[in-house]
């Protein structure tokens, strides 16, 4: 798996209702910039907020990642957002599996009104 594969799974699992595959694709102590102006921290609690989220049934569309940067086994994705959130954007972590999980989301970034 790819880091830019987290950003299609993430879509995918949203979609099918799955809170707890979402959250899966956190690391155990993981922050999310979410709701906005607040933070979710932990895997559990992100999986809580997608609960309450995909109750809802929202439709997620696929967003194209842009180029990730790579250092090793820590690397920065990001997606122009197509609802007008400004960006998107999540540092994640290769685990010893091989496999990618976010550590840091910033899901949507708005622009100052200041």
């Amino acid at each position: 798996m790819r880091p830019e594969d987290l950003t299609r799974l993430f879509v995918e699992r949203s979609n099918a209702g799955d809170a707890a595959g979402v959250a899966a694709l956190y690391e155990e102590h993981a922050v999310m910039a979410y709701p906005p102006g607040g933070q979710t921290v932990g895997r559990e609690a992100i999986r809580a907020l997608w609960e309450r989220v995909l109750v809802n049934r929202p439709r997620f569309e696929p967003e194209q990642p842009l180029p990730t940067l790579l250092s090793g086994d820590i690397a920065l994705t990001s997606t122009p957002p197509r609802d007008g959130a400004g960006a998107r954007a999540q540092v994640v972590r290769r685990q010893p599996d091989g496999t990618w999980l976010r550590v840091l989301d910033q899901p949507e970034f708005i622009p100052s009104t200041r």
